[in-house]
Formats: C-alpha cells, sequence, structure tokens
C-alpha cells in the first residue's frame, strides 16, 4: 500500500481544533438567506456529512493555507533539530515522527523532504475523513532521497502517554496548541518528556493581527476573537507560554521563533476566508458587533477583491528539545 498502513483507537473526549466563525455575518457573496453557505469558515469542521461524534475541519480550508503556512514555519528551528536527531540513540534505522493532529498531512509535506534519513511518520487525528487526505498525500521521500512510510492513527491527542510515543523521535504539530487546555499541554509535554523525543509545535497563534489600511475596529474585533479562541478551558493566545512553561518544567530546552502569515494581493482567497471566520467568531463571541461587523466585513472583502489590503496574522513555532530518555 505505498508505504502507509492504517490503525485505529477511539475517544470521545476532546477534539483536536475548534469550530469558530458559526455567526451569521454577512458579505461579498452571502446566500440568499443572508448566511454565506459557499464559505469555508475559519476551522470550520462542518462541511460533509459526519456519520458519528467526529466534526470536521473541511479540507478545503486546510488546503488553501498550505502554502502560507509551509512559508510562515520558522526554519530557523530546523538546524538545532537537526543537530538533536543526528545525536538520538539508535538513529541508524531512521525517525519515527508522530505528527498529532495531521489534518490533511500539512506538516509532514513541509518536514519529511527538509530532513535526511529513512522516516516513518504517525499521523494522528480523530477525522478519519482527514486522515485519508493525509495518507494519500503524504511524501515519499526525505531530502537524501531515502523512503518516507507512514501509519495513521485516530484517537485524541489530548490522552497521548509517553508509552504512545516510545520509540518516538520526534512530535508534530501545526496549529494545536492554542485549541488545547493547560492540563493537555501539560500532559504533552510530559509525554514528550517520558519518551525522550523533541516536539516541533508550528503555527500558534499569537493574538495579535494587523490590517493595511488600518481601520478603528481591528482592535475590537481583535479582542472578541482572542476571547472566542479563549472560551472554556482553551487557551488561544497563552498557549505558546504554557507550553514553555510545561516543557521546561519538564526539563526541556525550549526556543520559540515567530511564524506570521504574510497575506497580500496574491494571497486574497485565503484572506476573504480568513476575514470571514475571523469576524465570524468574533460575533459569536459578541453578538453587539454584529451591525458594525457586517459592514466592517463587507469593506474588507472589497478592498481584499481589489488588492487593496494587506494582512500580518502572527503566530509562533516552539521548538523543546527534551533530555534523551535514559540519558542526562
Amino acid at each position: 500500500m505505498s508505504g502507509i498502513s492504517t490503525s485505529t483507537s477511539t475517544s470521545t473526549s476532546t477534539s483536536t481544533g475548534v469550530s469558530t466563525g458559526t455567526a451569521s455575518v454577512e458579505g461579498p457573496g452571502a446566500g440568499e438567506h443572508g448566511r454565506d453557505t459557499g464559505t469555508i469558515r475559519l476551522g470550520d469542521r462542518t462541511r460533509g456529512e459526519a456519520t458519528d461524534d467526529t466534526t470536521r475541519y473541511a479540507p478545503e480550508w486546510l488546503q488553501l493555507r498550505e502554502g502560507v503556512d509551509a512559508s510562515a514555519r520558522a526554519t530557523e528551528l530546523l538546524d538545532p533539530l537537526r543537530i538533536r536527531l543526528a545525536n538520538l540513540p539508535g538513529r541508524s534505522g531512521g525517525f519515527v515522527i508522530h505528527d498529532l493532529g495531521c489534518g490533511t498531512g500539512s506538516m509532514g509535506r513541509w518536514l519529511a523532504p527538509r530532513l535526511d534519513g529513512p522516516q516513518h511518520w504517525v499521523l494522528h487525528d480523530r477525522d478519519p475523513y482527514l486522515l485519508h487526505f493525509a495518507a494519500v498525500g503524504s511524501p515519499r521521500s526525505a531530502a537524501d532521497g531515502s523512503r518516507v512510510t507512514v501509519e495513521t492513527q485516530r484517537g485524541d491527542v489530548g490522552r497521548l502517554t509517553a508509552d504512545a510515543l516510545a520509540g518516538a523521535s520526534l512530535v508534530t504539530a501545526s496549529a494545536l496548541l492554542d485549541v488545547l487546555t493547560a492540563a493537555e499541554i501539560e500532559a504533552l509535554a510530559a509525554a514528550c518528556a517520558g519518551a525522550g523525543c523533541p516536539a516541533l509545535l508550528t503555527l500558534s497563534v499569537a493574538g495579535r493581527v494587523e490590517l493595511t489600511p488600518a481601520d478603528p475596529l481591528d482592535a475590537e474585533i481583535t479582542e472578541a476573537f482572542n476571547d472566542h479562541q479563549r472560551r472554556g478551558d482553551l487557551l488561544g493566545p497563552e498557549a505558546v507560554s504554557a507550553a514553555c512553561d510545561a516543557f521546561s518544567g519538564h526539563g526541556a530546552t525550549v526556543r520559540v521563533h515567530p511564524s506570521a502569515w504574510h497575506l497580500g494581493p496574491d494571497e486574497s482567497a485565503l484572506t476573504a476566508e480568513w476575514l470571514r471566520g475571523w469576524v465570524g467568531a468574533a460575533v459569536e463571541q459578541r453578538p453587539e458587533l454584529a451591525a458594525r461587523a457586517e459592514t466592517y466585513l463587507r469593506e474588507r472583502l472589497a478592498a481584499c477583491e481589489a488588492g487593496e489590503l494587506t494582512v500580518v496574522v502572527h503566530h509562533s513555532d516552539l521548538l523543546a528539545l527534551a533530555r534523551p530518555a535514559g540519558g542526562s
């Protein structure tokens, strides 16, 4: 099966992502009932028919953002990661890399061709639909031409343990930390420390957005969106700070580097979808914004379509270098 195998574990606790932007905010292209029914909302997991309790990220949204994600990830963290991987005990058999909340597998497509040596990727997600996309679209060769193989595991990353990571060389994730709770981040740090494997956790929201030209409502929308990201016990923009504390507390050396999206006229399709989801989540959090947000969104989308809007969405990448298991 072209190096792909599948296995399944079931879980019904926390999800690996959150649904945002479900408020009805009109903009260009809105449906006849006042709702943009064709929009892929930011982090929308409702496209397609679910047959169980699993919600879904729209693969169209994940595919739309993949190129910008790839450009944004902090390559500055790769050299220290390569050094650690080169010095792992037992690396002659290749690397085993666990990708958490893998979605359609964009992290593997980005990272596998940047690392030398044979690699076996274990792709984790709750959504079997996305796992299928990830397996089919996985890379087949490393930077030096070595073979890359893949297996999928359906399950909840919130229950990850050191035993589940036994033999792992690396844990990766994209856009995951900010949709975890403090307890889940602590469990992740403990699992990586117990397994003695490093973690590369990219594209966590930082809570800062810059739109040019500026608008008086920018700050209010940003604040409401950030509050939406914190609903329940989720950490949202505070996740990277919490992860630094958790991994450091388990003895890891932690590095953080900015990984912002830079969206201009060439990324107008992504910008438009991001705007709809961003504003929609803000209105869901603060319904009193709805009337002003409707006008705001319409004007922002028109500027985007005209090539007159640029956006910087700030993220952070984190590399945690755990002490090797059994080492000093």
